[in-house]
């Protein structure tokens, strides 16, 4: 991966931990729902803490980035399931966001892998 393909992956890592920020307040703030999104909070809480910290080691070069890009690209997806199920435009846009960033880490991973691989 290039420099601008880490930077990009980067900030789709904090865009995703925002959309998944402003996602779980919306969704406290439903309260007719706020039942049926207590899975959908939990997971907007865990992708924006994986995201966060993906980030982070990858600004850092970590040597753990392939490991933590793949947690974090399952944290993405599994959150853009959970979200695409609530009909929220906080739900939908966080899905988009978690769908960005999900394909973005597993990139990483998989680039990171195959450079220790070759290495």
């Amino acid at each position: 991966m290039t420099t601008d393909d880490i930077t990009r992956c980067i900030a789709a890592c904090y865009a995703c931990a925002t959309a998944c920020d402003r996602c779980a307040a919306a969704c406290l703030g439903e309260e007719e729902h706020l039942q049926h999104l207590t899975r959908c909070i939990a997971l907007d809480a865990d992708c924006a803490a994986l995201c966060r910290t993906a980030a982070a080691l990858m600004a850092r070069s970590s040597e753990l980035t392939g490991e933590i890009c793949e947690a974090c690209a399952a944290a993405c997806m599994a959150c853009a399931t959970e979200c695409e199920q609530h009909d929220m435009e906080h739900c939908q846009q966080c899905a988009q966001a978690c769908h960005r960033a999900a394909e973005m880490c597993q990139a990483m991973a998989q680039d990171v892998h195959a450079g220790a691989a070759s290495g």
